[in-house]
């Protein structure tokens, strides 16, 4: 399917589980057969047919329930960060959605996105932590530990789904959307329903009051763009001094209309905006921009669009967390035992 095929597709479905129209409605028979499915290898997980594995150091996920994107990478960053900077020395596990490979891999700052999915490497160069990508995050947990066995503490960037890893924390992200018409997919958002139990609750940006009911403490961060664009050699350019250049604006993520609004929000003159999928690869994308335009991207997308236009300015996403989330997840892991190692 050509790109704008499916963002069109994707952007169709996307409208449609807002609410409980007519193509929702026509969908919500299958949501059932969904519904079902995942209440059978959930019970499978209850009752012990299936093992979860536990691994020999806290682990906390980081997910959503929503389909796409609501904000779990730079939730992953901040979390990772703040571990950070409490004494832990903290890794992440990913799936590398997207990527062109299926083994368990350590991501290298200077890796290839297709081989270990864009937003791994983003948290590697942004992080400053070591990072590993695969389907059985377990596996790729032990990989991390075998390479890196200072690691005291597991993030997991996406997972909330993923029951075969045993968990001690898990975080839900929201956005603006909420849980949309709160059905199941395909007739709805929903990965399964909600609510459902998780220890913390984060909304980067503020949804709609009332859409989600809360069963565990809930935080809203702000989501920002930062004050600079990058290049390709990490040099950074003021966002002020491009507010008087014709900008052709690329996204390939979720919801590429919030990034355009928040360029312009920015002060940026558009002159065009391009929306392609999330996680688009760029591969097969010849997109050429006018004489005077400066193609400007997100900066995940920037780690597969340098490869090909190493001209393209990315803008960093800032998520600002309140201290009282983290506060509330230093609380958890003190309360299961787990302390930062004191370091000589």
């Amino acid at each position: 399917m050509r790109a704008g095929a499916r963002a069109r597709l994707e952007q169709r479905l996307t409208q449609a589980w807002t609410a409980r129209g007519p193509l929702a409605c026509a969908l919500w028979p299958l949501s059932l057969l969904y519904g079902a499915l995942a209440a059978l290898r959930r019970a499978l997980y209850r009752t012990r047919v299936l093992q979860a594995e536990r691994l020999p150091l806290p682990v906390i996920v980081v997910g959503n329930v929503v389909a796409g994107g609501a904000g779990k990478t730079p939730t992953t960053l901040a979390v990772a960060l703040h571990l950070r900077a409490r004494g832990w020395r903290p890794g992440i596990v990913s799936r590398g959605h997207g990527r062109r490979t299926t083994d368990v891999r350590e991501v290298a700052p200077d890796a290839n996105p297709r081989d270990v999915g864009d937003e791994p490497l983003l948290l590697r160069r942004r992080a400053g932590v070591p990072v590993a990508v695969g389907a059985r995050r377990a596996a790729a947990g032990r990989a991390l530990l075998a390479a890196h066995p200072e690691v005291d503490v597991l993030v997991c960037d996406d997972g909330l789904q993923h029951l075969a890893l045993a968990r001690d924390v898990e975080i839900a992200v929201f956005d603006a959307r909420g849980i949309g018409n709160g059905w199941l997919l395909p007739a709805g958002p929903l990965r399964e329903p909600w609510p459902r139990p998780v220890d913390l609750i984060l909304a980067t940006e503020a949804p709609p009051p009332g859409t989600i009911d809360q069963p565990a403490p809930a935080f809203t961060a702000t989501r920002r763009l930062a004050e600079h664009a990058l290049r390709a050699d990490g040099s950074a350019v003021p966002l002020r001094t491009l507010q008087a250049t014709p900008l052709t604006a690329v996204a390939g993520i979720a919801r590429p209309q919030a990034f355009f609004d928040l360029l312009r929000q920015a002060g940026l003159a558009l002159a065009d905006t391009v929306a392609l999928p999330d996680h688009y690869d760029f591969n097969s994308w010849s997109r050429t921009t006018g004489a005077v335009q400066t193609l400007i991207c997100t900066e995940k997308d920037a780690m597969k669009l340098w490869r090909h236009r190493p001209d393209a300015l990315a803008v960093p996403l800032q998520l600002q967390v309140p201290a009282a989330f983290f506060a509330a997840l230093d609380e958890r892991l003190a309360a299961r035992g787990y302390h930062p190692r004191q370091r000589a």
